[in-house]
């Protein structure tokens, strides 16, 4: 057992979920934050127990020869993002590879097929959506609008030179940033519950070259005075942006929660949302819908997942954990008849609206949670694609599932280790695990998405 605040030479030697370095000290288990296999470094501890630490980074000794690059951004190291940048695209999708592979290997019984890691078709400029954080650089510093700070709950980098989304987002950030910095706006202080502006959320799409901008703000009626936001909309519209501003938007939230939602939505400009294209068909967003933040890279996930689902001619599909219906609809052309149940009721209004825009007359959306819904279904499926949240399904749902009896399952997972538990219940229950694969729809951070075929034992020779 290690001491809590004393410092330890780790050698790191495996990553774990979520790119948690497993290091070892005289065999010791110590699980380090940003290591990375082979790096050697000196760690505080700052939880011990019986079996295993948790520690800091307080010194990289010797790096890992996997990190064989400079970081692109100017801002890593001080954001929380993006880890991976040090590393060479081939090498993160190694490392992605072998992580998601050896999860699998653990928990799947029998032989199975794994077909590697598909990148992403874009590594830089990918994401179609952005959240920023208004706050300070720190305690009563300057004001500053980007992410939270690398370890720090407070503390905002104001990261107007982000990589990994296009330059408009850059350019609005830096504009919104001077306009309430140069109106003396306070930020919202989530721990005093007082101040003006929250976030800022931004949306272009990948495909169609589409803006949305939206100002999340308190009901402040004195400072929504002073900030005058029609002049700000007219700062925006004069930007030089690649893609085409359809919307500015004042979203309105008194909630005490660091998270963005709206008690009231205000359209300042234009409209409040913009459509996006995924393998052919067309979508429509708004700010709070949920949409894969990489289009290019979703078009690689929904190919690998329509291709192992197969033949679907004559089929009733169920898409259950169905979002915004992307998958039901990519889908729905080549079946008869899709049914997509998902609990929250704006995606399932979404999945509604791009159905139709697509002429889909045999898309069927369900609001509700999978563990109740599935019971009063009158259809059978033949078979089942699921794509629930990071923590998996709800064991009680898994077993609604399965008695479905369906001969195959898709299923797509954001966490390898929420799939391996699910697998573990699927196998003692009939189903065989024919082949998966790792698709990288995040380069430069450590999240990674797997999509898993399954096969009733009977069939499993097919």
């Amino acid at each position: 057992m290690l001491s809590k605040n004393k410092e330890y030479v780790v050698d790191i030697v495996d990553i774990g979920q979520g790119g948690v370095g497993i290091g070892k000290y005289e065999g010791f288990t110590v699980f380090v934050e940003g290591g990375l296999i082979q790096d050697k470094v000196k760690v505080r501890i700052n939880k011990s127990k019986k079996n295993y630490a948790v520690g800091d980074i307080v010194e990289i000794i010797e790096k890992s020869p996997m990190e064989d690059v400079e970081p692109n951004c100017p801002h890593f190291g001080d954001c929380g993002g993006c880890s991976y940048q040090t590393m060479s695209y081939e090498n993160q999708l190694k490392l992605k590879e072998d992580m998601v592979k050896g999860i699998l290997d653990n928990a799947i019984k029998g032989d199975y097929q794994f077909e590697g890691i598909l990148g992403s078709p874009v590594q830089w400029g990918y994401r179609n959506k952005m959240e920023f954080s208004f706050g300070d650089e720190f305690k009563d510093g300057p004001l500053a609008l980007g992410m939270h700070k690398k370890n720090s709950f407070h503390d905002i980098v104001t990261v107007d030179n982000c990589k990994i989304v296009d330059r408009d987002y850059n350019i609005i950030l830096r504009c919104v940033l001077d306009y309430c910095a140069k109106k003396e706006l306070p930020f919202y202080h989530k721990l005093r519950h007082e101040g003006y502006v929250r976030h800022l959320l931004v949306r272009r799409t990948t495909k169609t070259k589409e803006l949305l901008v939206a100002l999340v703000t308190t009901s402040d009626a004195e400072m929504e005075k002073k900030a005058d936001l029609m002049s700000l909309v007219e700062e925006i519209k004069a930007l030089d942006l690649s893609a085409k501003l359809c919307g500015v938007i004042h979203i309105i939230n008194d909630g005490l929660a660091d998270v963005v939602q709206s008690d009231e939505t205000r359209v300042l400009y234009g409209q409040e949302y913009v459509y996006e294209e995924l393998l052919g068909l067309k979508f429509k967003i708004s700010v709070f819908s949920f949409f894969q933040t990489n289009s290019l890279g979703a078009e690689v996930l929904y190919s690998k997942a329509r291709e192992y689902i197969g033949e679907t001619k004559d089929k009733l599909i169920f898409d259950l954990y169905s979002g915004t219906g992307t998958i039901a609809q990519i889908l729905a052309p080549v079946a008869k008849k899709v049914v997509g149940v998902e609990i929250i009721e704006e995606a399932v209004e979404a999945a509604k609206v791009n159905a139709s825009l697509n002429n889909l007359d045999n898309c069927e959306f369900i609001a509700g949670d999978v563990l109740k819904v599935i019971d009063d279904l009158q259809d059978k499926p033949d078979l089942i694609v699921l794509d629930p949240p990071r923590d998996g399904i709800n064991p009680k749902a898994l077993q609604k599932i399965i008695d479905f009896g369906v001969d195959r399952m898709v299923y797509i997972s954001c966490k390898p280790t929420s799939l391996a538990r699910d697998l573990e219940m699927l196998q003692e229950q009939g189903y065989k695990v024919v082949k998966a694969a790792a698709i990288d729809q995040f380069p430069n951070t450590n999240h990674v998405e797997t999509v898993c075929l399954l096969s009733k034992l009977h069939e499993a020779k097919h």
